[in-house]
This record gives C-alpha cells, structure tokens and sequence, in this order.
C-alpha cells in the first residue's frame, strides 16, 4: 500500500540512513531488475480507478492512528514554541478528520481531468514565479518547523502520507506538483539532517572533552546533561531517517522513472543536490545508480539534469575518491554522449568529461579522448568551445604548464609560448581532422585565448631563421596567426559556426578595442618581412595580404609609421607582379583599397604607388597585345604572360576605377578577333571578357552620379550593345569555360541595364535600358538545357578529388540557374521561358529544388494567371516530347510518364490550400488540358484514341484542386468535347475513365465536408487490401514532405487509388447522404465502353440532382460555338461560387481538409 514504506520507516527507528548501515534504501546495483518488476505495480498510468491513492491513504491514516504509540514531551527545561500541547494521561488532542481533505482533493482531481493546465504548467509570467514560490514555501516550512513540529508524529507523517499518495496518483497535474513538493521537502530534510549531524560531533567532542578532565574538574551535571542533548539527537535524527527512507522508498523509487519527463528531471535534480549535501549518506553506489541509468533517458531534459547532477560531483577531487565503481560502470555512456542530438546535452556531457580529466587522473584512455577531439569543429560554438577546453586541458596544458616562469605574475617564458604553438601545430596537422584552422582557434579562444594573442611568439616563429618548420607547418602557422588577428578584431567566430549571442558587452568591446591597437602596432613593422619571407609561395601570401583588414590604418599616420607603409607598398607590387593565382591578386587589390582612402593624410602616397602598378601592367599589356595581333603563331610563354597580365589588370579592375586607361577598346578588339578567327587562346579569352565588363560598368556609375548627356549615355550603350553580341557569339564556344563565363556576364549585365534601372528617380537613364532579341533568349534557354539539366555523376564519400571537383561543378550550374532565374522573375526574358526550367523540378529537385521552388513562388506573386498557364505550358512540352519519342501507343505505362505525373502532383501541391483564391486558375487549367488532350484527332481510318488524350491522366492530378461544382461543370464541358471528336472509338479510353473518376463525387476532395461535422460511420462492405493502405499512406507521407501544407486527403489521387465503376458511384449518391468507400470492382468490357463513349457522360450527369440536373440541361441546349460555352460556364461558376460562399460562411480550407483527415 501507499502508507506501507512510512509504516516502516516510523516503526522501525533503529534503521539510520548511514552509508554503512543495512537500510532498505541502499538498494545494491543488481536490485535493478526488482525495481524494473515493480515498475509496473506501482505506475501511475494504471487504469484501475480503485488503485488510486484515496482508499489507500485513508486506510493508511485509520491504521497508522491505532498503531502510534504513546508519546510524552521531549525531554526539554522549558517547552518550546509552537509544540504540541499533551493531556493529562499522556494521549494527544484527537486528531481532525480527513473526510474533508478526501472530499476536497476528489473535486480537484475532477476539475484537473476536466483541464489539462494546472499551476506548473500554466503559461504567464506570474505562474512562471508559482514554482519557485512553492519550493521556497517548502523550505521554509520545514526550516521554521526543524525544532517542534518536525518531530511531532502527527504532521509531518500524514504530510508524508499525503504527497506519497498523491504522487501515485493517475492525474498528472496531482502527481507532478506532490512529486515536486516531495522531493523539495526531502531536500530540506537533507539539510537539517546535515545540521543534526554536525550538532551530534560537536556534542560527541563537548562530552570527550569533559570526561577528560580532572576529578576536581569534571561537572556530572554537564556529563549528564551532554548524554541528554546526544540522546535528543539520536531520536532526532532517527526521526528524520525515517522520513527521508519513506519519502525515497514511496516518491523517488517510483517517480525517477515517470511518463512524464518535467517529474522524471525534479527527481534528477534532487538526487544530485543531496549526494553534494550529504555525500555520507547519500554518495553511494545505491544512490548513484539511479543517475546511471537515467543517462539513458531519451528526453533531453533528463538527461541534461543528469550531467549537471554529475558535474557537481565530479567537481571536487573529495567526492571524486568515492566515484570510481560508477565512473568504470558508466564511463562508455558519458564518452558517447559528447554525439548526443542535443547541443545542450553534448556540451554539459563535455565539460564533465573535462572535470573527469581534470580530477581523475588516468580514467580517460587515449581512445575515449580521440572520440571528443573532432568536437573542436563543430557547428555549434558552444560545443566547440567545451571541446576545446578539454583539449586544452589533455594536450596543452601539461606540458605548457611545466615550462611556465615561477613568480607572483606567472608569467609565461617564450619557451613555454613557443611549446604551446608546437603542439598546437602538431595537432592540427597530425590529426588531420579539418582543413581549416581558423575553427580550431575560435575553440581554443575561450580558454586559451591569452596564449593565441601572443602575436610577438607568433612572428618570431614565423621569421626565426633556422626554424624547423615544414612548407605545412608554416601554412597553418600564418593561418592561425590570421585567425588570430581576426578574432581578436572582429570577436565573432567563423563563417558558418552557430553562436547565440546577440553582441559583445562594452567590457568586451573595450578589450576588443585594446587588442586590435596592439596588434596593428605590432604587425605594421613586421608585415613587409613576412611578406618579403614568403613572396614566393601564394598560399602563404595571400592569407599575410589579408592581415590588413584587420588593422586600425590610423595609426600610420599616429605613430609615424610611413615608412612601414612604403615598404609595404613596394612588397605588395612585388607579390602582385610575381603571381597570377586568383587569391593573391584579389587579396592585393582589397588591401590596395582600404588604404586608398581619401580621408587618409598618406592617400596621396597610396595613390601614386596605385599609378605605378597599373601603368607598369597597361604598357605590358599593350606590348603583349600588339605581338599578339600581328603575329600568326605565339608560343606557351608569351600566351602565359599576356594572360597572367590581364588577368591582374581585371582583379585590380574589380576594385579600383582604371577607366583613364582606356583598356575597353584594346580588349575588344582582342575579344573580336577571338570570335572571328578563333586564333586567340582561351586562357587570354577568359580575363579579357572579365575587363571589358568591368569597364562597362564602371562607366555607368560615373554617368549614373552626374547629369550624363545625351551622347554619353548612347555611346555606354553601344558599348553594352556589342559585348552582349560578343557574349552571344562566344556562347556557342567550343570551350565550356568560356561559354559559362560569357553567360554570367550576359547575365548581369542584362538584369542591370533591365527596366528596373531606372527605378528610383533615375529616370534620365532611360535610353540605356536594353531589351533582348528572341535570337538571345532562345540562346540562353538552349544553353541552360546544355550545361544545367545534365545528369551527374554519383557523388562518393565526399573526400576525394573528383568528389570535391563535381561539388564546384554543382556550384557552379546552381550559379548560372540562379542567373537564369533572375531574368525570368525581373522581367527581362518572356515568362514562359520559365517552363524550361519548371519542367526539371522534379527529375532535379535534389540539385536545383530550392531555386526552382523559390522562382514558382515569385512567378506566382507577380502572375498567378500566367504562372499557372506556364505549369501547364510545361507539362504540354514534355508530354509532347515524350510522344514524339516513343509514339502514342503504351505511353501512360512508360516510367517517362510516371515522372511527368510526378511532376503534375508536386505543381498542384504547389497551388497551396487557397483553394477558393486559385479556383478559377484551376478550373482554366482544367479546360486548357482538355482542349489540348483532344485536339488532335486519330489518324483517319484508324479506330485508335488521340495521340494527345493521355494527358487527361496529367491533368487528374489538379482535380482535388477543384469545387464539386466545377467538376460537375468540367464533366459537361469534357461532354461536349467528346462529341467533337468525329470518330467515337468501339473501345474504352482509359485516360477518359481515369479523368472522369478523379472529377466523381465520391472524391475526397479539401471541400467534401464544408461544414466540418463528423461522418455517419457506416459499416464497409469489402475494406481496402493492405498494399492499397500502404500505397495510400507513403503517397500521404511524400506529399507532407514535399510541401509544408496538410497532404491531400486519402483516396484522391488516380495514380493510387483504384478505378470505381461511376455507376456503382450513382447507386451511392442516390441512397445515401455521404458516400462509403467502397473496394472498386473490375469494369467490365461492355461497362468500360459505356462509361467511355460521350453519351455516357449525358446519363450520368443527369442523375446528379435537380439542380446540377436543371444547369446541365441548359447546358445541353447551347450552341456549339466555343465562346457562348465559356460565357455559360462562367456564369454558373459565378453562381455556385455565391451559393458555396453562403454555404461555407466563416469556414477555412485549411480546417476542413484537416477535419477530412481527421474523418478518415
């Protein structure tokens, strides 16, 4: 029973909670599996409403007065305050009834079934200070209670009584406020078990240290009255044991592994408050076992209260000793859980590892630690940061620790600074774990960020002349002395590490202020060195040029440092004229820029030495040009030279206005003869179109910011006219580089000179806005089905060269769709241009899905109408392809057209559940593809279907789109289609079939219950087959992923579902209100023919109703002229569209697809 472990622990007071005593709590660890049998007989899940806790309790109070035995008032001088007072026979006051507390908690318990919310659950910011409140209500009433009433027998154990009950009791809102409630008063009574302990040592020392005196000394009446007090406490004590076994025994054991993880981690944490507070008693392998396997819940909450219980343990080397059995026992859990899914897990996980290596030397081996060491690259900063501190503490801090200068600064010699940067090196490189540097940095920065801004060990490294440094070393050296440099500037971590703060306090941005002035004092002299050490190696130059973005270029003109400023002048042209990579000269050009700034008194020097470089480079590039023209044969160096020199002049183009140099004509006259004669090498064919367009875009912003005349603005676009024409030239290349680039630049430079130009009161712009030729859009259309919707090859593990190589190759496709793309939605290319790229949505979702995905959504804010016409355009074209390809014959069974109706399904999930707004688009969707599906005729003489009529089966995917009116409207209008046709064929058309059901009003479509009230469950007369559930439920499940909107309601798509007789269909409608689903029965052939030919459709729609009945007659009678159909159609969807309106006041589409699904 409930009452059952209090019982025991009141009656049984020789029973202490000491770690050595033999106390039913201190449960061995192979009592797991009894704990794990009672699990179940103690649940409070249990449905048995007689288990509940009222019987039990009540039972419990009756048994537990007939059995209390007689108590007197403690042995005291004087009575204290507030204890109970004791008739003359020694019987206490009769105690009051329970029936009121019973009858009380019985109406709570129904007003908490009734509602899920209750005080620790509710939202708000005053029940968010409830919780806090109601622990601290709890102390305190044990603390003011500590000295009178905690020792009456009476409140405490029917309080005990009470939360035990309650606490097993089936409402989760009584079993988590009475868990919460217990194990706050269980942690009070910790502590004053705590006190009584270190009040029973000192009267244990008070009462030696008197026996031990003299016989003249000795007071008995002290002896005596020590023996007393110790007696007091003794029962005390005792008192207190027991009703901590009891609260453990009848909350704890039972609630660590509760249902709901909020009482599972109350219990956690408390568990771990008492083994810091008590650890004598509580710091035991029977206790600890608990936290053990709790390490395996599968909440996180859980689990996280578990570490942090741990680390509070762990932390101090006393508790550490006692520690050893659960460490062997659970080692392998903590390791694993450095991978844990929850960032917040893994970091607490990692910083007790941390702790563990810290206080307990030698349990974490040389495996369990190379498990942690990848975690300095992670995504997360906070689980970088944790990791790196462990790191810091297993490589680092040993070593460098042993090297450090004794003295009261402790300050660290260069030796140890260098030691630190060794195996710092050797980590990095030796692990070969990440490419990059800069992370393992910004994980070190936090514990070790003092030794990483030692900039001086640094350089001295770096410039040391008989260092023993490979070509790798000293790579990662500079680019940890950048990274370095950058994080103490910048203070943010790298690109693509995730951190949850917002900014940097001002204590932070001061310090953030103070070391960038260090380091630009420091590095300004140095640079020019490092830069003359390494000038001949890119990959270690470029990453030195950087450095200069991160210094304060003030403080050349505040300290005087001119002179520093032309030696680095003088290396940067250096370093420029020697290298052509990419990298180096982008990183020159930059660093060129910051200090080409006006505001700078040595701008005048910057600039003059800017002059000199590219006067040095146009006059080689004109010597070079001219050779080029006028010889027929130019060998590798000369081709290489010119190359390289373009190439700089382009890099330094992108950052510096070089228009007074007039490089525009000499490069176009290049690329010309590139075109026309095809003599000029491709490696001079890249950079040159790079200038140019370079040139003409620098021209626009000097007309853009002044009144530019007439003239002016009709030569830039001359100039823009005749590179476009070049570009288009070069896209039929034979070089793929060449054609890519060219692309790009038609690109940009048509999107810039588009329309939108002139936006913004730049209306004097006008004359340069462009407009491309049909010839150029047809090109770039074709260009992207050449070089984008290509097949890839499989990508391996990711590691290897060729992995690395098709990823760029991704990159780069991605880059020129994104061009594309842009075209489309800013209106400089016809929209429907648009389904070139549509039509590959879903054959190249994984590679292009997002970029397709986003151009749809645009498309569709700037033209709903024209967009959906532009679906349907591109579902014509592949359907037209494919039956130029394999012919009509067998074509809906082709996996060619499986894709395309793929690709139906995933367009109409893309017109959202807007049904009533996208009505019309798709209804006009609907009449276009049946005009389109028959209108072309069989061949004459043949009795076979339209070559096009397969389409209808593409176009039964939009169907649940559709009201019920309107497919009652596109059955008729397919109706009079049919009759067109001039040969009705002697066997069924299955895509009319298919067709035709999708629009039956049988189908589960998002308005087939408007008013959301529940269907009549009605018996089945065959239910589906199994694989027909299957195929309904992954079908569901790709269509919640493909969109974020409710997936289509079951039993709609033709592509799943099968085939009905529409006649079995009436007989439904007919007899009742709601149609059953009903396992569809094979057609037979006279049926199928029926239900195919055109005057089948007349029949059927006829029986549908008076009022569809009297529409459909009208209908019957109109011309067969294509214009009064669409004006009658339109009338009567205006119609029904008021009558559904009236109808359906107030209701959402969304709710009532939800409400569909909940149905079925």
């Amino acid at each position: 029973s409930v009452s059952s472990p209090l019982r025991r622990a009141s009656g049984g007071r020789q029973r202490v909670l000491s770690a050595s005593s033999s106390s039913s709590v201190n449960m061995p660890c192979g009592d797991r599996d009894s704990d794990q049998t009672a699990e179940g007989d103690s649940d409070s899940l249990s449905a048995d409403e007689g288990s509940d806790f009222e019987d039990s309790l009540r039972h419990s109070v009756k048994k537990r007065a007939a059995k209390r035995p007689l108590r007197t008032t403690p042995v005291a001088k004087h009575p204290k305050k507030g204890s109970r007072m004791v008739r003359g026979h020694g019987q206490k006051d009769s105690e009051p009834p329970t029936s009121d507390l019973f009858d009380a908690v019985k109406a709570a318990k129904s007003d908490m079934q009734d509602s899920g919310e209750y005080p620790l659950t509710a939202p708000g910011p005053s029940w968010k200070k409830f919780q806090g409140s109601f622990c601290e209500f709890v102390k305190t009433l044990v603390y003011q209670c500590q000295y009178s009433l905690l020792y009456d027998g009476f409140p405490m154990d029917n309080l005990i009584s009470l939360l035990t009950g309650l606490s097993d009791s089936q409402v989760r809102a009584f079993r988590h406020t009475s868990t919460l409630a217990a194990m706050k008063l269980m942690t009070s009574l910790v502590r004053v078990a705590l006190q009584l302990s270190l009040h029973k040592d000192n009267n244990q020392r008070q009462y030696e240290a008197e026996r031990n005196k003299g016989p003249g000394q000795r007071a008995p009446e002290r002896l005596e009255s020590l023996l007393e007090k110790r007696k007091e406490l003794q029962e005390h004590q005792e008192e207190i044991e027991g009703m901590m076994n009891a609260l453990f025994r009848g909350v704890f054991v039972h609630r660590y592994r509760d249902i709901l993880p909020e009482i599972r981690a109350i219990c956690i944490e408390e568990i771990g408050s008492w083994m810091q507070s008590y650890s004598t008693s509580f710091l035991t392998d029977s206790y600890l076992k608990y936290i053990g396997w709790t390490l395996h819940d599968k909440h996180h909450e859980v689990r996280l209260k578990c570490l942090k219980a741990l680390k509070g343990l762990y932390g101090s080397r006393d508790l550490t000793a006692r520690l050893e059995l659960f460490t062997s026992r659970f080692k392998d859990r903590m390791v694993s859980m450095v991978m844990d899914r929850e960032y917040d897990v893994a970091v607490e996980a990692v910083k007790l590892l941390t702790l563990i290596l810290k206080n307990m030397e030698g349990v974490l081996t040389d495996a369990d630690c190379e498990g942690i060491y990848p975690v300095v690259y992670a995504s997360n900063r906070a689980l970088a940061s944790a990791a790196g501190e462990f790191l810091y503490w297993k490589l680092f801090y040993p070593e460098y620790e042993t090297k450090m200068v004794s003295g009261r600064e402790r300050r660290r010699s260069p030796r140890a600074q260098r030691t630190f940067f060794h195996l710092l090196l050797s980590f990095f490189v030796e692990s070969e774990l990440h490419n990059h540097a800069a992370y393992l940095v910004d994980s070190l920065w936090d514990c070790a960020g003092s030794q990483l801004k030692d900039w001086e060990s640094l350089t001295s490294l770096l410039l040391e002349k008989d260092q023993n440094l490979d070509d790798v070393q000293e790579s990662t050296l500079i680019e940890i002395l950048v990274s370095s440099v950058r994080q103490a500037s910048e203070g943010h971590p790298p690109v693509g590490r995730i951190t949850g703060r917002k900014g940097l306090t001002p204590k932070e941005r001061k310090i953030q202020a103070d070391d960038k002035v260090k380091l630009t004092e420091h590095l300004i002299p140095l640079l020019p060195q490092l830069l003359a050490k390494f000038s001949a190696d890119a990959e270690k130059v470029a990453p030195l040029l950087q450095l200069l973005n991160y210094f304060d270029l003030n403080i050349y003109c505040t300290r005087r440092l001119e002179k520093h400023l032309e030696l680095f002048l003088q290396q940067l042209q250096e370093v420029v004229v020697k290298h052509a990579e990419p990298t180096v000269l982008e990183a020159g050009a930059h660093a060129l820029y910051l200090l080409c700034n006006p505001e700078f008194t040595f701008f005048g020097r910057v600039d003059f030495a800017r002059s000199q470089l590219v006067d040095l480079l146009s006059d080689r590039f004109q010597q070079e040009l001219e050779e080029l023209l006028q010889s027929s044969f130019l060998d590798e160096d000369e081709v290489y030279s010119l190359a390289a020199t373009l190439k700089r002049l382009s890099a330094f183009y992108n950052a510096h206005d070089l228009t007074r140099w007039e490089l525009y004509e000499p490069c176009f006259r290049l690329l010309r003869k590139a075109v026309d004669t095809g003599e000029v090498p491709h490696q001079v064919m890249l950079p040159a179109l790079t200038l140019v367009y370079f040139s003409i875009l620098w021209t626009l912003t000097h007309l853009s910011g002044s009144g530019a005349s007439q003239k002016q603005l009709l030569s830039l676009k001359d100039r823009m006219v005749a590179f476009c024409e070049l570009c288009q030239s070069c896209l039929s290349d034979v070089a793929s580089e060449i054609q890519e680039q060219a692309f790009v630049l038609l690109s940009d430079l048509l999107l810039i000179f588009s329309p939108q130009m002139i936006v913004g009161g730049r209306d004097f712009l006008r004359p340069l806005v462009f407009f491309p030729e049909a010839t150029l859009q047809s090109e770039l259309a074709s260009f992207l089905m050449d070089h984008v919707f290509i097949q890839p090859g499989e990508l391996g593990s990711g590691h290897s060269q060729e992995d690395h190589l098709q990823i760029e190759q991704l990159h780069q496709r991605r880059r020129l769709l994104a061009g594309f793309c842009k075209l489309l939605l800013y209106g400089v290319l016809e929209m429907d241009a648009a389904s070139d790229v549509f039509k590959h949505y879903n054959k190249f979702y994984g590679d292009y899905g997002d970029i397709i995905k986003e151009t749809l959504t645009r498309a569709r804010q700037i033209d709903r109408s024209h967009c959906s016409r532009i679906l349907l355009l591109s579902l014509k074209q592949l359907y037209t392809e494919l039956l130029q390809e394999q012919g009509p014959q067998g074509l809906n069974e082709l996996p060619a057209f499986s894709e395309m109706r793929d690709l139906a399904r995933r367009f109409a999930l893309s017109f959202g559940p807007q049904q009533l707004q996208n009505r019309d688009l798709v209804v006009t969707l609907h009449k276009e593809g049946i005009k389109f599906s028959l209108s072309e005729s069989p061949p004459t003489g043949s009795s076979g279907q339209p070559p096009n009529l397969a389409f209808l089966e593409l176009l039964a995917e939009f169907s649940p789109r559709l009201f019920h009116q309107d497919k009652q409207l596109l059955l008729s209008y397919l109706e009079k289609c049919l009759q067109r046709v001039s040969q009705a064929p002697d066997c069924p058309w299955g895509p009319v079939t298919t067709y035709c059901h999708s629009l039956s009003p049988v189908e589960n479509t998002v308005e087939a219950n408007p008013q959301g009230y529940p269907r009549s469950k009605k018996r089945r007369t065959e239910g589906p087959s199994r694989q027909q559930r299957e195929d309904i439920s992954s079908s569901q499940e790709e269509s919640l992923q493909l969109n974020s909107i409710p997936p289509t309601p079951t039993l709609t798509s033709t592509a799943i579902k099968r085939r009905q007789p529409l006649g079995g269909l009436e007989e439904m409608e007919e007899g009742s209100p709601e149609p059953e689903l009903v396992q569809s029965q094979p057609l037979s052939g006279n049926q199928r023919s029926r239900l195919s030919s055109p005057q089948h459709f007349r029949t059927l729609l006829n029986r549908s109703g008076p009022g569809l009945g009297n529409r459909l007659t009208r209908l019957s009678l109109m011309e067969e002229d294509e214009e009064e159909i669409q004006s009658e159609l339109s009338e009567e969807w205006q119609d029904t569209d008021k009558h559904s309106s009236s109808s359906e006041h107030g209701l959402d589409l969304l709710d009532s697809t939800e409400m569909n699904l909940e149905d079925l």
